[in-house]
């Protein structure tokens, strides 16, 4: 399944969350910190007043609690709105 993000919006694949370990103790996903980078999948087209500037591929930094969850194919994605993003990596 695809998903085509509308106007404002991209979708966004966050990058795995660390693994920590304290004194040998695994922490497990659920206590993990979440994580605020990720990769940029797809694009909305932008609105009349705002021109999409983030492309496929973009390396950006999010808010903590930025976007919406969604499941696609078993993967977790994030969407949200351009800005919502803080940055893009280079």
């Amino acid at each position: 399944m695809q998903l085509k993000p509308l106007a404002d919006r991209v979708l966004i694949e966050p990058a795995p969350a660390e693994k920590k370990t304290v004194g040998g103790i695994i922490i497990p996903d659920t206590a993990k910190e979440k994580p605020l980078k990720g990769t940029v999948i797809a694009v909305g087209t932008g609105t009349k007043d705002e021109a999409m500037v983030l492309k496929a591929g973009d390396q950006v930094l999010y808010g903590k609690y930025a976007g919406t969850e969604v499941e696609i194919d078993g993967q977790k994605l994030l969407i949200m709105r351009q800005s919502d993003v803080l940055g893009i990596l280079e």
